[in-house]
C-alpha cells in the first residue's frame, strides 16, 4: 500500500512572491558575478535553477524528481532569497536593492504556513 502525501498549503500569493524572488535571483546573481567570472555567473544560474528543479519535498510540487525532507526545500528557498538580496545590492542601484529586500521579507512572511508544513515532512 502506498502512503498518501498531504499537499502543501502553498497560497497563490506566497507562490507568486517566491517565483518573483527566484526570477530576481536568477537575474541579479549572474549580473553581479559576470564582471568577475563568466563561468561563475553561468554556474550560479545552473545552481539557482537546477537545484530546486531536481530536489523537492513530496507533496510540495506536482512531480518530485529527487525526494528530500522538507527542511532541505526550506534551505533551497533561503538560498534563492539570499542570492536575490545580496546580488541585488551588489549589482543594482540602491532603490532597486531596497525593493528586492522588501520583496524577500514579504516572501518570508507568506512562506510561513508552507514552511510549517515542510518541517513536518520527513
Amino acid at each position: 500500500m502506498t502512503e498518501q502525501v498531504q499537499a502543501s498549503p502553498d497560497s497563490r500569493a506566497a507562490s507568486a512572491l517566491r517565483f518573483l524572488t527566484e526570477l530576481i535571483a536568477w537575474t541579479a546573481t549572474p549580473w553581479a558575478l559576470a564582471p568577475h567570472s563568466i563561468p561563475l555567473a553561468i554556474a550560479s544560474v545552473v545552481v539557482l535553477i537546477g537545484v530546486p528543479s531536481v530536489f523537492q519535498t513530496p507533496g510540495d510540487k506536482a512531480r518530485t524528481v529527487v525526494p528530500v525532507p522538507g527542511f532541505v526545500t526550506i534551505l533551497i528557498v533561503l538560498l534563492q532569497l539570499v542570492a536575490a538580496v545580496v546580488s541585488s545590492w551588489l549589482a543594482w542601484p540602491l532603490p532597486v536593492a531596497v525593493l528586492v529586500s522588501l520583496l524577500a521579507l514579504a516572501c518570508l512572511y507568506t512562506e510561513r504556513p508552507r514552511w510549517r508544513w515542510l518541517l513536518s515532512q520527513r
